[in-house]
């Protein structure tokens, strides 16, 4: 995409010394030189680190700010020429800067907004802030849409300004009852209001690039439906670490599923850790550190004996700390091993974050601030779903409120 620096021109010194500052467009094989209209001394710009350091005198501030937004109103214009027409010349993007405005913001359409964004998230995957499989859900999600306008309004796209609140109801209930996905017609509710808000989250990055004036999404206020999560009690758990498996298969799935019972890492973030992963703290107990590919949140976990076994048995036997396996193997043989062991319940690789969260460490008596940092979730209401389903929690208070109604009789 496009590249922006500023640099001194050479040999263009103005009166009392100072140099033109001029940004330095390139794009593809393509590079352009545009003057900012300011000028600075060659020493105050070295001495500044060409204005990056932190500036005390307030004409260099005056002049950083200057370069700031001369830069972000390249950028967006930019993106409002590249999302008509897909590739351009900096001679034109130089042209439109210069007071050449042929853009209509209000004709932007919401598929383009769509587009515009799954760019913009695209280069967050490239640079592992974000994942992959959230790109592909974007994706998905524009997908959806089309197929909604093509059946409502018998038309390819529609402007972003002709979306109503009816338009997103309407949405809403396409997609919950009438959306086709292979052999599948209708979409469940949580998916439903997760991809609701990906449209959300797109028009609110177009706003903050001002190619719209309001979020048509806005006002959207579905809600998630928290269900009971399935996840393993000690004794299941016990069951499936004591068991004798003689397939290799099967063992490895065992040992990669007891890993994430005790790491908490959902499926993409265990599958990506190495020995790179791996620290030791001032007090010499080593630790797992790295970042969820889904939120780009921090989550560091101390290392238990039974994680401690798994990585030296596996250790320099392929890349990860753990054997390389699809999502899909994995949950399909997860089913053998949930017959193998006569634990009757649907395992999924998720089953192990689940029951990290729950039976290894808030049944544990973890605190519920410590489960959550571990576990990279974005604030502590995502854990506290995990708190409401510990029976053993609910009992205990109990027991506790039953030995002082006891005692009170005595």
């Amino acid at each position: 995409m496009l590249k922006i620096y500023f640099y001194l021109k050479p040999g263009k010194a103005a009166t009392g010394k100072e140099s033109p500052i001029y940004a330095r467009l390139r794009y593809k094989q393509q590079s352009l030189a545009i003057s900012t209209g300011k000028y600075i001394s060659k020493e105050r710009w070295d001495f500044t680190q060409k204005l990056r350091n932190v500036l005390k005198l307030e004409k260099e501030k005056v002049i950083r700010h200057s370069l700031d937004t001369q830069q972000l109103c390249i950028e967006k214009k930019f993106i409002e020429m590249f999302k008509k027409d897909g590739d351009i010349s900096l001679v034109n993007l130089r042209d439109e800067l210069r007071g050449k405005n042929t853009s209509k913001p209000n004709e932007i359409s919401i598929n383009e907004i769509l587009e515009i964004h799954i760019k913009h998230f695209s280069k967050k995957v490239s640079t592992a802030e974000r994942s992959k499989a959230s790109l592909q859900k974007y994706e998905r999600s524009k997908e959806l849409l089309t197929s909604f306008i093509q059946k409502e309004y018998h038309e390819s796209n529609i402007p972003w300004n002709k979306i109503t609140t009816s338009f997103v109801y309407k949405l809403e209930s396409f997609l919950k009852h009438e959306s086709p996905f292979k052999s599948k017609t209708g979409i469940k509710n949580n998916s439903v209001v997760k991809y609701m808000r990906m449209y959300k989250t797109a028009c609110n990055y177009a706003l903050k690039m001002e190619l719209i004036n309001k979020n048509p999404f806005g006002l959207y206020d579905g809600k998630i439906i928290n269900k009971n999560v399935m996840y393993l009690s000690q004794k299941e758990l016990s069951l499936i670490e004591s068991k004798r498996i003689t397939l290799e298969r099967l063992e490895k799935v065992r040992d990669i599923f007891i890993f994430c019972c005790y790491t908490g890492y959902a499926p993409i973030d265990a599958s990506a850790l190495t020995t790179n992963n791996l620290t030791t703290d001032n007090n010499n107990k080593l630790w797992i550190q790295t970042t969820r590919a889904k939120t780009a949140i921090s989550s560091n976990v101390p290392i238990l004996s039974p994680v401690r076994k798994i990585i030296d048995k596996y250790n320099g036997q392929q890349i990860g700390l753990i054997p390389p396996i699809s999502n899909q193997k994995m949950n399909e043989y997860l089913k053998e091993l949930a017959i193998l062991c006569k634990i009757n319940k649907n395992l999924t690789w998720y089953t192990a974050r689940h029951t990290f969260a729950t039976t290894v460490t808030l049944g544990n008596g973890v605190r519920i601030e410590n489960v959550s940092a571990m576990m990279g979730h974005t604030n502590i209401l995502q854990t506290q779903h995990y708190a409401k389903v510990l029976d053993s929690n609910i009992m205990e208070d109990m027991e506790k409120l039953n030995e002082k109604m006891e005692n009170s009789k005595l």
